[in-house]
Formats: C-alpha cells, sequence, structure tokens
C-alpha cells in the first residue's frame, strides 16, 4: 500500500515537473518573438524588375514617421526617376516610377534606419475615429458579421470589453493555414467561411466583426523584425489591427497569439518594437492610379505593364543596430 502511494506521489511530482517544464520552455519561447521597450535596425527593400516588354507602372510603399517609428530613408536608387505621391484616404507615401524596357533586370533599392517603439492603447488626434466604421471591398460590414459579433459580445459591456471577447472568438475560430488558395487577400468573408489563413485573413475578420457591432478598427502592414537574430533576409510580409476603445486606440496582433499562445494576453493591447509599418489601411486610392484599383493593401511592390500585373523579384533584409 505504502509503495503504491509513493509510486502515484513519484507520478505526479513527475507530470507536475514536465508540466512546469513546458511552461517554462514556452514562456523562454515566447521571450524570444518579442522585443520591448525599442528597436532600431537598418532595413532594405529590394525590387528587381523582370524582363518588360513595354512600359510599365511601379508602385511601392515608402515607409513614414509616426509617434512610434522614427524612419529616416538614406538612400533611395533606381535607374529612372522617381516620383513621390500619397494615397488619398491614409497619407501613405508612395514611391512612383516608369521603368521601361531599357530597365529590364534593373534594381530598385530603398535604405531605410528605424527606430521603433513598442506600442501599447494610445490616444490620437488624427480625426474622428468614426471614419473606421466605413467598409472595404473585402471587409464588408453585413448582417452575418452583424449576427455574429452580436452572439459573441452579449453580455459584455463597453468598446473594450466587447473587443477584447471578438479577439478570443477570432483567435478561437481561426487556424493558421496556408495551404490551398484563397488566403492572403484579407478577404474577411472567405475567413468567416474557412476559419484559416494568414494574418491579413486573421484581422480582416476581427475588422470586419468589430466594425459591424459599431467599433472603429483599422489595419496596417510591414514587416516583423526577428528578435532572436542580428542580421539576415525576411521572408515575408505580416500584418495587424487596432481597435478604438475608451478614447484609445488598442493594438492587436490575433495571428502571433495563435502561433504563440503563451503570448495571447500580450497580444490583445501591444504590438513589440520590434516591427516595421510600410503603410496603413485597405482599398488605397493613389494617382497615377493603378489599373487595379484602388489596390487592396500595399506591402509588396505593384508593378503592372500593359495594364496587367507582373511579379518582381523582392527581398527584404535588415541588421540590427545596437547602442553604443
Amino acid at each position: 500500500m505504502k509503495a503504491s502511494i509513493c509510486s502515484r506521489a513519484r507520478l505526479l511530482i513527475a507530470a507536475l515537473i514536465s508540466l512546469f517544464g513546458a511552461a517554462l520552455f514556452a514562456a523562454d519561447q515566447a521571450g524570444k518573438e518579442i522585443i520591448r521597450g525599442s528597436d532600431r535596425f537598418e532595413f532594405v527593400y529590394r525590387v528587381k524588375l523582370p524582363e518588360l516588354s513595354s512600359s510599365g507602372r511601379l508602385w511601392l510603399p515608402l515607409a513614414k514617421s509616426d509617434s512610434y517609428q522614427t524612419v529616416e530613408a538614406e538612400d533611395i536608387s533606381a535607374a529612372e526617376k522617381w516620383l513621390e505621391v500619397r494615397d488619398r484616404d491614409h497619407g501613405n507615401r508612395v514611391l512612383f516610377l516608369s521603368p521601361t524596357p531599357a530597365d529590364s533586370g534593373t534594381v530598385v533599392e530603398i535604405k531605410y534606419r528605424v527606430a521603433r517603439k513598442e506600442k501599447s492603447a494610445y490616444t490620437s488626434a488624427e480625426g474622428d475615429p468614426a471614419r473606421f466604421l466605413k467598409t472595404e471591398r473585402l471587409v464588408p460590414t453585413n448582417h452575418l458579421f452583424a449576427s455574429i459579433a452580436e452572439e459573441v459580445t452579449r453580455g459584455k459591456t463597453g468598446a473594450l470589453g466587447r473587443g477584447r471577447a471578438l479577439y478570443d472568438h477570432v483567435l478561437g475560430r481561426m487556424k493558421y493555414d496556408k495551404s490551398g488558395t484563397g488566403w492572403g487577400r484579407g478577404d474577411a468573408l472567405w475567413a468567416c467561411e474557412t476559419g484559416r489563413g494568414n494574418c491579413s485573413d486573421f484581422h480582416a475578420y476581427f475588422i470586419a466583426l468589430a466594425r459591424s457591432v459599431g467599433i472603429p478598427a483599422r489595419f496596417a502592414i510591414g514587416l516583423i523584425i526577428p528578435a532572436d537574430q542580428e542580421e539576415g533576409q525576411i521572408p515575408g510580409y505580416h500584418c495587424w489591427a487596432e481597435f478604438f476603445a475608451e478614447g484609445k486606440w488598442v493594438p492587436v496582433d490575433i495571428s502571433e497569439a495563435w502561433k504563440t499562445p503563451a503570448l495571447a494576453d500580450y497580444y490583445f493591447g501591444h504590438h513589440p518594437a520590434n516591427r516595421f509599418e510600410l503603410s496603413a489601411g485597405r482599398d488605397l486610392f493613389i494617382e497615377p492610379a493603378p489599373s487595379s484599383s484602388p489596390v487592396n493593401f500595399l506591402v509588396y511592390p505593384l508593378l503592372e505593364v500593359d495594364g496587367r500585373t507582373i511579379a518582381t523579384e523582392n527581398q527584404f533584409r535588415f541588421r540590427r543596430l545596437r547602442q553604443k
């Protein structure tokens, strides 16, 4: 009998040690994902043009400074003259070029020096938040989203509490899954129907739900700067969202919370310092206007030749700058 009790005790202790160890491992891994406080880095946005059969038009995001990131474009190199323009509704800076067949194979490169701060809920004097209740082509507000959001937020008080309920719903409902086709467009209806996608799909769904119950919400896109590396290449974009509650904009990143559950509470109310925002908003109206106007979102180069979108060869690199 005593041996049996001791055996059970040993098993219980082993289970507790295993759970404690797993928790420590999860916390350690989570700590490698984010940089709190501030971050500084150099960033290179590089585009190689394909073979051009005729003249084309090229639009690139040109990052700008705000309260949370200070951006200096140290060098913009291109084989031809470029023009800086802005989108109509969000004030994004955009680099515009008109490459010719003679520019085939040439490189457009933007070198930045960036200082970025961790973001938590903040006040802003940039205009009426209600303008972020408007629908977008792939982020509608309709009866479907309203019925889901009303059910999810039933019994919750205040925009902050309702926003958290919507955040938890998307986190539990969606799966980060880039298999097959359809993902990556930020199509809120597709995300709702399939329950999967990438960061743009997670946040399109969240924004549609929030707006459908009167909570302003907005979108931004850029890249994650790896927290555990000093330099290297970044394979692709990342996007995130904010919603308006109690007089402040509240940052959320639901797809990263899905990938790292230990940071789920952190990503409700924070964006870490190791981010680089390239543009904000959806359905961007830019002049000169692409044939595909309005632009769904702008992070990768948009090259059009004879009205058709043409792929470019893109590379994004960073090098962290440490305080001396």
